[in-house]
């Protein structure tokens, strides 16, 4: 089943334009409704990787800081949502407390990068799994299916969907594969390439751009940060599968992430955060896809 995206996000709360609904999962300190994830002891997982942060008694995990719901960082350093909560019920599952997680803020077009230098053991941070990834990385999940919309101005009516897209400019961040989507020549769009979806949502709030695009998810957060000024379309034109991303040929790691990954679906933990953080921008909860476990 499909995650299915309410765009109504006005009639969820009201707050000036310059904050975010829900202030608990973006301003730090963890959210109202948040199930505690108990420490496993005595993990033991066949992986370089792992093994290596037994070692040093912390796992550092790559994520996003701009992210309202998702992940996103308050003034004293705190983070906070559903990606963060992600991976603190899967660090708690490797054996890992909360104070021995080390964050690690990592842009979308360098992800791989930093995996594969071992930068971070983990990435958690609306990261699509798909083949091309797949090639240089490993994948647990998907934990989250989101899928490419368009975030426009409150007054704008002609922007339906993507077919209505020719001739506009249209942003979106380096890395993302909602902009290696926008720039099919099928949509008839003018590519805007920036490094951050803030700087992308200003610019579409100052009328330098037409619209933004990346995955709902991502979109809804923004949309409920600027009340009345910014809008969802609501007609998603991909699937964006979730996953957890590390080292490339870690197949115990991957397993061992799959498996908490299951444990916490199955007993609710999953649900009980999306709607703790995430939802709280408007967003719905669904049954979560399969998991891929691959050889």
């Amino acid at each position: 089943m499909r995650y299915r995206k309410s765009v109504a996000v006005g009639i969820l709360c009201i707050l000036p334009t310059t904050s975010s609904c829900g202030s608990d999962d973006d301003t730090g300190g963890r959210a109202s409704g948040l199930p505690a994830y108990p420490v496993t002891p005595e993990v033991m997982v066949d992986s370089p990787v792992f093994k290596r942060a037994k070692r040093e008694g912390k796992i550092v995990i790559g994520s996003k800081d701009d992210q309202p719901f998702l992940a996103s960082v308050d003034a004293n350093g705190d983070r906070s949502g559903f990606d963060i909560e992600v991976a603190r019920m899967v660090a708690a599952d490797l054996g890992f407390s909360a104070d021995q997680i080390e964050f690690r803020t990592v842009r979308s077009d360098s992800r791989e990068e930093a995996i594969a230098r071992g930068d971070v053991d983990l990435y958690v941070g609306t990261y699509t799994m798909n083949a091309e990834r797949m090639k240089k990385v490993d994948f647990a999940g998907p934990y989250h299916l989101a899928g490419a919309d368009l975030l426009v101005r409150m007054t704008e009516m002609q922007i339906d969907g993507p077919q209505a897209l020719k001739g506009k400019k249209v942003c979106s961040v380096s890395g993302s594969t909602p902009l290696q989507e926008i720039r099919k020549p099928n949509y008839g769009a003018i590519a805007v390439e920036l490094q951050s979806y803030p700087e992308c949502v200003r610019q579409l709030l100052d009328e330098k751009v037409d619209a933004v695009t990346t995955d709902d998810a991502i979109l809804m957060g923004y949309a409920a940060q600027h009340l009345l000024k910014i809008r969802v379309v609501g007609a998603p034109f991909t699937k964006e599968p979730y996953g957890i991303g590390m080292k490339k040929g870690d197949r115990a790691l991957r397993d061992a992430v799959n498996d908490a990954l299951e444990v916490h679906r199955d007993n609710g933990d999953i649900e009980e955060a999306f709607l703790a953080t995430l939802g709280r921008s408007g967003s719905s909860y669904g049954t979560p896809p399969p998991l891929q476990r691959y050889p």
